[in-house]
């Protein structure tokens, strides 16, 4: 019987190892073909990502009607709070 270099026990940093130590597991790529196509599941996801982020960042930006309706009025309220603020000053001036 001959003996192979896999048969015999590994050294490693003085001591005997009886066995290798096993190969790190290799993840499938499940979103490729063998070719390196994308499935159409992986084309699927990117594009609804896309498009949730595209909704989302124009509810964000104020395309939405609800959205400008609280800018228009956070701008009035404002507008007022800035009225009010002047008619107070020129009241203590004695204007």
């Amino acid at each position: 019987m001959t003996e192979h270099p896999q048969d015999e026990p590994l050294a490693i940093e003085g001591e005997l190892v009886d066995e290798p130590a096993p190969a790190a597991p290799v993840t499938p790529q499940f979103d490729y073909t063998n070719e390196g196509v994308p499935n159409f599941d992986y084309v699927r996801d990117k594009i609804e990502n896309r498009f949730a982020t595209s909704t989302a960042s124009t509810e964000l930006s104020g395309g939405v009607s609800e959205a400008k309706s609280v800018d228009e009025q956070l701008a009035e309220r404002d507008r007022a709070g800035r009225d009010k603020l002047e008619e107070i000053r020129r009241a203590m001036r004695g204007e």
